[in-house]
């Protein structure tokens, strides 16, 4: 069985990689725990070490470590809070940001993660994201098209909902996960900088999923150049211990610590990143390839992503098609369809979003044999399910 969900993005170097699992055992062996609120420990220095030559910008300094995702995005909102002495955050229609109490307040991709527990938290808006489905426009709409329409509602949402004064943060996925694996145009990144800059706002990246190498760089930001205030990391930090980036009482254990310095070594000592862009080549060659097939074209909407990180758009009636002939004949649920027959060739995929996206999500190491493997599972997956209907 090939594993390309690695569990939603967390083991990164694959299942039990050799060198983080005997990092983790030493550590056993010598220190299990130590409260990063009372004294410092050797892995977790080692961390802040082996981190702060990968971050994306200088400023970038000052670290502290939780166990997982939701926490370091509540960790961050608590701190945008403080800092600012505002209420209010600006979060992103179809984004995902943990499940969590505050988290979950800030997650738009799907009402399944917040069903039967309102109240939310307080003080939250929600904008929408650059991309044509959350704007209501046609697949066809440029990303320029999508960029100013997507700033003028964040303008109007500043005019009618939050004045400016009184937000605190925005907080934006650079790759959108749950909400689809939608890449932000660098141009809107940069448009945030600016607002923000110009109103005293904090920029919030949150880089769990997308972060770690998952794009072909440490960080999904590289590509935009846009330095946030403040960045949350973790899934593949750690290659599977619990570790997110930015107390509580097992906040930094040591043995999560000292995996996460094993995986800055195996991504430096084995090349990680160069390998991610070259099987990210290979995987969209191979979609686009399937996609030029007549038979199966005008039901792949979209094929998008960066690095290994990677989503396919098929029809649905969920879409705002410009051709809703293509619609009403497009196979019902295909996504989860082609998931299921990938799966009974081997190969592990997962859905995204309330639209029909598969999503690629293997290892960062991946060989070029399983992804050769991976690709031929896809497309004979997707041609039955075009001949099923």
């Amino acid at each position: 069985m090939l594993d390309f969900t690695t569990g939603i993005g967390v083991t990164g170097l694959g299942h039990c990689h050799p060198v983080v699992s005997k990092a983790a055992a030493d550590q056993c062996m010598n220190l299990v725990h130590g409260q990063c609120s009372i004294a410092f420990h050797e892995p977790g220095v080692k961390l802040i070490n082996a981190l702060l030559p990968l971050m994306p910008d200088p400023s970038l300094d000052t670290f502290f470590f939780w166990n997982s995702g939701s926490e370091a995005v509540e960790a961050s909102i608590k701190l945008a809070r403080t800092a600012t002495g505002r209420q209010n955050i600006i979060t992103m229609q179809g984004g995902y940001h943990g499940r969590t109490f505050g988290a979950m307040g800030l997650t738009r991709s799907k009402t399944i993660y917040s069903d039967r527990v309102s109240p939310l938290m307080p003080g939250v808006y929600v904008t929408p994201y650059p991309y044509w489905h959350q704007l209501g426009l046609p697949p066809n709409a440029t990303e320029e098209q999508a960029v100013a329409q997507s700033i003028h509602q964040l303008n109007l949402l500043f005019a009618q909902q939050t004045n400016p004064a009184e937000t605190a943060a925005i907080l934006i996925e650079p790759v959108l996960g749950e909400g689809g694996y939608i890449a932000a145009p660098a141009s809107y990144l940069k448009a945030l900088r600016e607002i923000c800059d110009k109103h005293g706002i904090l920029l919030i990246f949150d880089e769990v999923q997308c972060g770690f190498g998952r794009t072909g760089k440490y960080f999904a930001s590289e590509y935009s150049g846009v330095r946030p205030d403040i960045m949350v990391i973790a899934k593949g930090l750690a290659n599977g211990f619990p570790l997110s980036g930015i107390g509580g009482t097992y906040a930094g254990n040591a043995i999560a610590c000292a995996a996460a310095v094993a995986c800055t070594k195996v991504m430096r000592d084995e090349n990680v990143l160069e390998n991610v862009n070259a099987r990210s080549a290979e995987l969209f060659d191979g979609i686009n390839a399937l996609r030029a097939n007549p038979k199966i074209a005008p039901y792949i909407l979209d094929v998008r992503g960066k690095g290994l990180m990677v989503g396919v758009e098929f029809a649905s009636p969920t879409n705002a098609s410009w051709d809703a002939s293509v619609q009403s004949s497009a196979p019902k649920s295909m996504a989860s369809r082609v998931a299921a027959k990938v799966l009974e060739r081997g190969v592990l995929l997962l859905t995204t979003s309330i639209f029909e996206v598969v999503r690629f999500i293997p290892p960062l190491n991946v060989s070029q044999a399983d992804m050769d493997k991976g690709i031929k599972a896809f497309r004979e997956a997707v041609e039955e399910v075009v001949r099923e209907g």
